[in-house]
């Protein structure tokens, strides 16, 4: 049992480099789809990722014992769902604005709590099902059917919520038997493979030189963000670091106005105000049930 005394303010500073690195990572995925779909894209970042992930593996522990595991379904159900949802992110990035994106992405714990009961058992419980509703009309508020057009980069963006919440509730499945590095080595392994394959059936081309320094930071902040948010987890509880994450949508949203001159819409923020509050409401809920079982 971990005894630490939560430590909100460097819990707010692992957020921060979380944020940082979540809004590089789109800066620099709408820089490289100039020339790159979204398999190359990913190829280029699962292979410059596998790298780091070694040399870190190497630098640790001295070998590679530590990603052996004997979990391998596991970890493919996993990958293939972070690969679809990541592949539907970069897609989204190309065709809506950044703040509708993240908007959209945080329904992804709503996504969550209505397929945990199918993979993981847990009861859905009406209280649940009443703030999911709400996040959906979050939803609505954000996009806005009716009153703008409604298009592929809306759809991309669901698409990539529900396929980073089934990798979330896969992940929580692999933490219980493998450590994060070896989730991280066989994440930019099989993503790699996955790439390769998709990238040469639907065309391959070589990035051109100007495009390197880019996908070297989407390689970068893919590990970083990630690791940025699991120690600031560490660090606090989960009530505390989940409204520090909010902060992404308004400084992604300036980024948009700032590089390409997208429009602060006040139904974004809206919206994602009350997906983030179904979202926190239903965490709440669950974390005062752990605590009184």
């Amino acid at each position: 049992m971990n005894t630490t005394q939560p430590n909100p303010l460097k819990a707010a500073m692992w957020m921060g480099g979380a944020i940082v690195s979540f809004v590089l990572m789109a800066v620099s995925g709408r820089a490289v789809q100039v020339e790159l779909n979204t398999f190359e894209l990913m190829f280029w970042r699962s292979l410059i990722g596998f790298f780091i992930v070694v040399a870190i593996i190497k630098i640790r522990t001295g070998d590679l014992s530590l990603i052996r595991t004997q979990h391998w379904g596991l970890h493919v159900t996993r990958n293939v769902f972070h690969f679809f949802g990541q592949n539907m992110w970069f897609y989204g990035l190309m065709l809506i604005p950044l703040s509708q994106l993240v908007a959209l992405e945080f329904t992804n714990p709503i996504w969550v709590v209505l397929l945990a009961p199918f993979f993981l058992g847990e009861r859905l419980t009406g209280m649940k099902m009443v703030l999911t509703l709400i996040g959906f009309v979050g939803v609505l508020v954000v996009a806005q059917p009716g009153v703008q057009p409604l298009h592929l980069g809306h759809l991309a963006g669901i698409l990539a919520a529900i396929g980073f919440a089934i990798n979330l509730i896969f992940t929580r499945k692999i933490m219980l038997h493998d450590q994060v590095l070896c989730v991280l080595f066989w994440m930019t392994t099989s993503q790699t493979i996955m790439a390769l394959v998709l990238m040469l059936a639907t065309g391959f081309q070589l990035p051109s030189l100007a495009l390197l320094p880019w996908l070297a930071v989407i390689a970068v902040t893919g590990l970083t963000a990630h690791f940025s948010l699991t120690s600031a987890l560490g660090l606090a509880p989960a009530t505390i670091v989940a409204p520090m994450e909010f902060a992404r949508l308004p400084i992604v949203a300036l980024v948009g106005v700032w590089l390409y001159g997208e429009t602060l819409d006040p139904m974004v923020f809206l919206g994602a105000a009350i997906i983030f509050s179904a979202n926190f409401l239903n965490l709440r809920l669950s974390t005062r049930r752990r605590a009184q079982t």
